[in-house]
């Protein structure tokens, strides 16, 4: 292994951590002989990514915590110090939309319920923002760590019909520079804080958006892939390798930045 991108026993948090990109990234990480923790609210969720990844002889461990309570993330962080004795990333996956935050075709904003705005703002927002407070502590103390975020396209470019995740996203890619720069500026430059920006997958939670009933592109997806350059969606594993470079000393001079994983769909006018 390239000493540069080396992971190997780093302990890195990946919250969401069983949801499908979570899962990806905790499963790659772990390959590549980094010790993960896997946050989430569900144990059964997570048992059987744990029960792969112990198969295949690497380390994972998971801790029960709700990325929206303060008092269990604290909890969560004196168990792992308590068994680690160190925090050295933090990737903040745990995030999403929520169904109700997303208008169908013949919907407008103001048929949205303003709960499920909510829900998908804070979700969002302070599910990074406050595993990035607690765990980012320690961090600081050590004066060495990195956090890595999950923006999206939607932060970039509004994208029509899913306006709470879209203006939850721009924010974490705001925050992410704001951190970044607090965290260099006062804690020195051990201490980097980035973000990637995927671009269209499919998974679970916007699969019936982009796919029809018969596996068919929708509307929505046929416009997407013609402003994607590559011409086709991207594998949720194609995510893995920006990720571990954020996690390495590879990208040591790194920070605020928010990568596009997207087919080079940020870049393209679609002249």
């Amino acid at each position: 292994m390239n000493e540069l991108f080396n992971v190997e026993k780093k302990l890195i948090i990946v919250t969401g951590g069983y949801g499908v990109l979570g899962s990806s990234i905790a499963k790659y990480m772990a390959s590549q002989g980094a010790i993960v923790i896997i946050i989430g609210r569900s144990e059964e969720k997570a048992s059987a990514i744990l029960k792969e990844i112990k198969n295949n002889g690497n380390v994972a461990e998971f801790y029960a915590s709700d990325v929206l309570d303060i008092e269990s993330l604290k909890k969560c962080k004196e168990n792992i110090l308590s068994a680690h004795g160190k925090i050295d990333v933090l990737i903040n996956v745990a995030g999403g939309n929520v169904s109700g935050a997303t208008l169908t075709s013949d919907q407008n904003f103001f048929d949205m319920k303003l709960s499920d705005w909510d829900k998908v703002t804070a979700l969002n927002i302070n599910g990074t923002i406050y595993p990035s407070y607690l765990f980012g502590e320690v961090m600081a103390k050590e004066k060495k760590g990195s956090i890595i975020n999950i923006s999206s396209m939607a932060a970039m470019s509004a994208l029509t019909r899913v306006p709470g995740y879209s203006a939850s996203k721009a924010a974490i890619s705001n925050f992410t520079q704001w951190l970044a720069a607090e965290m260099a500026l006062k804690f020195g430059d051990g201490l980097r804080v980035n973000a990637i920006a995927p671009g269209f997958f499919i998974g679970e939670q916007n699969r019936d958006i982009l796919l029809n009933p018969d596996g068919s592109l929708t509307e929505r997806s046929q416009k997407v892939i013609a402003k994607t350059p590559m011409r086709r969606f991207g594998n949720i594993t194609e995510l893995n390798g920006a990720v571990q470079f954020l996690c390495s000393d590879a990208s040591s001079f790194v920070t605020g930045t928010i990568i596009p994983i997207d087919g080079g769909f940020s870049s393209f006018s679609g002249v």
